[in-house]
């Protein structure tokens, strides 16, 4: 079968719920992935970054069939000997006392509210059933019935009410903002270092180490959403220690499994996650004895390859090249480490154009908000790779 032939039945036997290129990937290895029909591409999206270590990296994959021969899931019923090795090696990377695996980052935010609330009634003494989070817009944090509820994307929301109450909606990089906004009803407030799906907005220097200040000021939870800006995505493990922050809970997902399984997780101190109790929250997927093993193979790739590094300094070189690009469509050029963003004038005509165009030059990049478009390579990209491609996007941002 060729591309449209596999194209025709997508669009005849599934929900058209996403817009993707009409690109049909048949294999991939490292940060190149190859068509039905032979062709080659550079991968400049990294599945939101859930493939940080490159595709079907070795090291995972072997861990992963290995560990399949032997059991996959126990349900956490059972215990498993691979669950607790995570959970030791994942505090020991990051300095949190625990975590919580479940499966995809939305379930992950999901924890993080529940957890939240709890600490608000059980610690803070909130009102039974009054406790507020405080949002930024232009979040992007998952697509469940309580995520969008809190969206300010209409497109994510609209249609999908009633919405669930106890949000409140800050603007993003705007801390005066947000101490208007806390009360006494204030448990946390959840936040992304770097919005990804917001166009890869970077808020001003300092915003983070405010917030956190706000936050132990007037006892309030910070929890930043590092599902796409973690695990060394930005030039550091966690985006928030660019201003040396630690968040009260951090929450991961897709590089944690390096693209190979559904695996995401809270991090947090033990006097906050040990409010758990048995029953009260749980997944039977979630810490399953494969999905710790691959975890754990991709762990110990970032830490090993040193992939936060390489993220910094080709981040750094990639970002400065793309700046230097003299395109009368371009406005702006940010990021940090290999998450970057080309945000172009609202005359070009939309980024969607510009990818498609990049795709016939043999690099895969997708749109997000419509005007910017996004460059993030797996972290294992090379700078000959970078040069490689930098005279094509060139020319495609310079197209009339």
């Amino acid at each position: 079968m060729n591309t449209q032939e596999y194209i025709a039945l997508e669009e005849q036997f599934g929900a058209h719920n996403y817009h993707p290129l009409d690109v049909v990937i048949e294999r991939a290895e490292g940060v190149w992935v190859y068509d039905v029909d032979g062709k080659k591409y550079l991968d400049c999206l990294s599945a939101y970054s859930a493939v940080n270590q490159g595709h079907v990296h070795p090291e995972i994959l072997n861990a992963m069939i290995e560990q399949a021969k032997k059991v996959t899931l126990t349900s956490r019923a059972f215990r498993n000997d691979q669950l607790p090795l995570f959970y030791k090696e994942f505090s020991e990377m990051t300095g949190y006392d625990m975590s919580l695996p479940m499966n995809s980052g939305a379930e992950a935010v999901e924890t993080a509210i529940k957890l939240a609330r709890k600490w608000a009634y059980r610690y803070k003494n909130v009102a039974r059933h009054q406790a507020e989070i405080i949002v930024c817009a232009g979040n992007f944090h998952g697509r469940t019935t309580t995520i969008i509820s809190f969206s300010t994307e209409p497109l994510y929301r609209d249609d999908f009410g009633p919405y669930t109450p106890g949000f409140l909606v800050a603007p993003y990089g705007d801390v005066e903002a947000i101490e208007r906004l806390i009360t006494s009803n204030t448990a946390a407030i959840l936040l992304e270092p770097i919005q990804g799906e917001g166009g890869v907005i970077i808020p001003p220097a300092g915003y983070l180490k405010q917030v956190a200040d706000l936050c132990k000021k007037h006892t309030v939870l910070l929890i930043a959403d590092e599902i796409q800006t973690g695990l060394g995505r930005t030039g550091k493990l966690f985006a928030s220690q660019h201003e040396d922050v630690r968040p009260d809970m951090v929450i991961v997902g897709k590089a944690l499994s390096g693209g190979f399984y559904p695996v995401s997780a809270v991090l947090a101190d033990a006097p906050l996650l040990g409010l758990f109790q048995p029953g009260e929250h749980g997944s039977t997927f979630g810490g399953n004895p494969l999905a710790a093993a691959i975890a754990r193979a991709s762990l110990r790739v970032i830490r090993e390859e040193k992939l936060a590094e390489r993220s910094n300094e080709l981040g750094t070189y990639f970002l400065e090249q793309l700046s230097e690009i003299s395109s009368p469509h371009v406005k702006e050029v940010r990021g940090r480490g290999l998450l970057i963003g080309v945000e172009l004038k609202p005359e070009a005509g939309g980024a969607r154009r510009f990818c498609v165009a990049l795709q016939e030059k043999g690099i895969l990049a997708k749109e997000t908000h419509d005007n910017v478009i996004r460059f993030a390579p797996p972290l294992v990209i090379d700078k000959d790779t970078i040069d490689w491609a930098l005279p094509s996007i060139r020319d495609v941002l310079n197209m009339k």
